[in-house]
């Protein structure tokens, strides 16, 4: 495990020999290379932005993508049970690493199918909908993805969603929510309140949630907690178990590195995966692993969380997802958040300079709070939004744009250095004169 960087911070410099000290000190700095850069069209690395889109592949991740291959190749079905990975429980070995990650126990974490597959099959069993609590809270500014699923899910149980659906916006005039209004709406909400299921980072605002007090106040009136963690796992520090959370899901593409559309996380917390009469849709991989080939009828399911497991595992996304989780479980979440404060705080500095004689040209949307973001920085623009955008990418940057004038800056703490922060920012400060 690393130590943390010794830059002390907020004694930031807008300058190249200031950025290539700080990375001389950064602990972090090998492991860039350990990971492959898409090359701009000059044979350079591009300045890349986007891990909270999608995170750059290891370079370990061939090797052992290969060897799933090669196996499958040379062993076909047998590779399910032989050799020192069989594909039978290949998933098994990489529950300590992911639940490191989220702060979890192995038993409380496994490892199946895609992001908005799983937020569906656990709210199967966890949104329980009477007819005196059946709704559901979710951050008015959600994921396309978790709104759709959460409005067939309401339609599924008979609920309009307008009715069952609880939508938390921030107040007039600003961006991100307030805590407090969080706490208010779930205390308000009371007894109607069945479920509550927030990104754990904003996708668009990239406002990190304070879920340890959301879930006290939503146990307090008796309602189920989940989190989406698609932007939180491998970004912030979490403690799923011992904040009481009821359940998670996340993707592993984004700040995780572990292949396009690759294998999803689960988190199930000990008292719930434990008790295997709870309600779920069942699928013979979720069965009892003893006597899974017996081939009995009757659910008998895993008492842990792979009892909600559907089918076998993705066996060459998971060998992408082990190459990924070996790098985290080299560095350790907490040497990565600290770079990841002083490397994101570095940024905002240098937006701030950018825009100094232009202040209303460039707002930072997310909060100020390193406590309440992770490496994120969301930007509001002006009316020339979308010419900043292309001309940062046609000179060798790849961020984000969200409709209707966000940019997204993820400086990611793995791969990302502080002099990149500083090419970026003096990118900004030309296209802001010449627009």
């Amino acid at each position: 495990m690393m130590t943390n960087l010794t830059t002390p911070p907020h004694t930031f410099e807008n300058s190249l020999a200031f950025a290539q000290q700080a990375d001389a000190q950064d602990p972090l700095r090998p492991m860039r290379e350990r990971y492959h850069f898409p090359q701009s069209t000059e044979g350079r690395p591009v300045l890349y932005y986007t891990g909270n889109s999608l995170g750059l592949q290891p370079k370990q991740t061939a090797a052992y993508v290969q060897e799933v291959l090669h196996k499958w190749a040379s062993q076909g079905v047998e590779g399910h049970f032989v050799g020192d990975t069989r594909w039978y429980d290949y998933h098994h070995a990489l529950k300590p690493a992911a639940a490191r990650i989220v702060g979890a126990l192995p038993e409380e974490v496994t490892l199946m199918n895609t992001l908005t597959v799983n937020l569906h099959l656990l709210m199967v069993s966890f949104y329980r909908p009477s007819p005196t609590r059946y709704k559901i809270m979710m951050e008015a500014g959600a994921f396309p993805s978790d709104q759709y699923a959460v409005e067939s899910q309401v339609r599924h149980h008979g609920y309009s969603p307008d009715a069952a659906i609880v939508e938390l916006s921030p107040r007039p005039g600003e961006h991100t929510l307030r805590p407090e209004d969080i706490l208010q709406a779930i205390q308000a909400e009371g007894d109607s309140l069945a479920l509550v299921m927030l990104g754990g980072v904003n996708y668009y605002t990239g406002q990190l949630f304070d879920m340890q007090a959301i879930t006290k106040a939503a146990h307090q009136v008796g309602a189920v907690v989940g989190f989406d963690l698609a932007h939180a796992a491998g970004n912030v520090a979490l403690s799923l178990h011992d904040w009481d959370v009821d359940f998670a899901a996340w993707c592993t593409y984004k700040y995780l590195n572990s292949s396009p559309g690759g294998v999803s996380g689960v988190f199930i917390h000990q008292r719930h995966a434990q008790n295997t009469e709870l309600h779920r849709f069942a699928g013979w991989w979720g069965y009892d692993d003893k006597t899974r080939f017996e081939m009995k009828k009757g659910f008998k399911a895993i008492p842990n969380a792979d009892g909600w497991q559907l089918s076998n595992g993705q066996i060459l996304t998971l060998a992408a997802h082990k190459a990924a989780l070996q790098l985290f479980d080299e560095v350790g979440m907490e040497a990565l958040i600290a770079k990841s404060r002083q490397l994101t705080a570095y940024l905002e500095f240098v937006i701030k300079e950018a825009a100094a004689d232009q202040p209303d040209a460039l707002t930072i949307i997310t909060p100020a709070d390193p406590q309440a973001r992770g490496c994120q920085l969301s930007i509001l623009t002006d009316h020339r939004g979308k010419q900043l955008f292309d001309y940062l990418h046609q000179h060798g940057v790849i961020p984000d744009w969200r409709e209707p004038n966000v940019i997204r800056f993820a400086p990611v703490p793995m791969y990302n250095s502080f002099e990149e922060v500083y090419q970026l920012g003096q990118l900004l400060s030309q296209a802001l004169k010449l627009y």
